[in-house]
C-alpha cells in the first residue's frame, strides 16, 4: 500500500506508476493533496485487501486455507508507488499498523532524511533504494526532483545504521544502466551497513514502458552475477534468490546464521 499514490521526489526511469507528464497529464509531485488520517488509511487498506480477494471466492480451484489467512492480513508494506516519508503522519501510520498487530516494511528512495531522523515509531524493517553508485547515474536514472537528492541520499545511507529494526538496501537494476561500478557500491553499502541487500531486475511493466525498453530487463543470472561481484567487495553473502522475480538476497555476514535460522 501507499500513502502517497502519485507523489513522489523521484521520476525514476524504471518505475511503473504514472508519472507526470505522462500521456500528456501533469501535476506537482511534491504537493500533496487533502490527507487522509493514519486510522483512516489502515482500515481502508484492509476493506480493499478484501475487495480484491473476493473473486477468489467462486474459483472451484482455491485454496480456502490459504484465502482465509489471506483475508486476516499481519504485514503490510508501505511502498508500491511514490514517496511514502512525503506523507506526514507516517509515523503515526506505522505505529496504527503496529498497534493492530502487523509487521510493517517501509521503502524509501532516501531524498527525505529528515523524515526518517524523526521516525518515533520504527517499522519491522526499513528499506532505502539504493539504484544508482554515483551521482552522475542517479541523475540519469532516478531523475530527483529536489535539488541535492543525491546528498540527501546519502545522508538517509548514514542515518541506517542508527536503526534498531531490520534494514535493507533494496536495487533496482537495468541493464545497461546501472549495473557497474561495483567499487562505488560497496562504498555506499559500507556507509549504511544493511542487515540485507536485495538485488532485482528491472521489470518492463506499467508506464516504464514509456522510459525503457524490453531489453532493459536484465536476466537472472545477469543479477547473480552482480549480486556476486557485490558479495566479493562487501563480505555479504548470498542467502537466497527467486527465479520469477529476478531477484537476489544478500545477508551481512554478521547475521547470516541469525538470518537463516529465521
Amino acid at each position: 500500500m501507499t500513502p502517497s499514490l502519485y507523489y513522489c521526489t523521484q521520476q525514476c526511469l524504471f518505475c511503473w506508476r504514472a508519472q507526470s507528464g505522462d500521456l500528456q497529464v501533469t501535476w506537482d509531485e511534491m504537493k500533496l493533496p487533502t490527507l487522509n488520517q493514519p486510522e483512516d488509511i489502515v482500515n481502508a487498506s484492509i476493506k480493499a485487501q478484501e475487495k480484491i480477494l473476493s473473486g477468489y471466492k467462486g474459483h472451484p480451484r482455491v485454496n480456502w486455507r490459504k484465502l482465509t489467512e489471506a483475508y486476516q492480513p499481519r504485514n503490510v508494506a508501505i511502498s508500491l508507488t511514490g514517496e511514502p516519508a512525503l506523507y506526514p503522519n507516517i509515523s503515526e501510520l506505522i505505529r496504527t499498523y503496529r498497534q493492530k498487530d502487523f509487521t510493517v516494511f517501509l521503502v524509501t528512495n532516501g531524498t527525505l532524511p529528515e523524515r526518517l531522523s524523526k521516525l518515533t515509531q520504527e517499522p519491522t524493517q526499513l528499506y532505502i533504494s539504493l539504484c544508482a553508485p554515483n551521482d552522475q547515474i542517479y541523475k540519469k536514472i532516478c531523475r530527483p526532483l529536489i535539488p541535492k537528492a543525491w546528498e540527501y541520499l546519502n545522508k538517509s545511507l548514514e542515518l541506517l545504521q542508527s536503526f534498531k529494526c531490520r534494514t535493507a538496501l533494496r536495487m533496482t537494476l537495468v541493464k545497461n544502466h546501472n549495473m557497474d561500478n561495483i567499487d562505488q557500491y560497496a562504498k555506499l553499502i559500507e556507509k549504511a551497513n544493511p542487515t540485507f541487500i536485495e538485488a532485482k531486475a528491472y521489470m518492463h511493466i506499467g508506464f516504464s514502458n514509456l522510459r525503457l525498453r524490453f531489453d532493459d530487463m536484465p536476466q537472472l543470472a545477469e543479477v547473480k552475477t552482480f549480486a556476486e561481484k557485490l558479495a566479493e567487495k562487501t563480505g555479504y553473502n548470498i542467502i537466497d534468490e527467486s527465479t520469477d522475480s529476478r531477484v537476489v538476497l544478500l545477508s551481512h555476514k554478521d547475521t547470516n546464521d541469525k538470518v537463516i535460522k529465521k
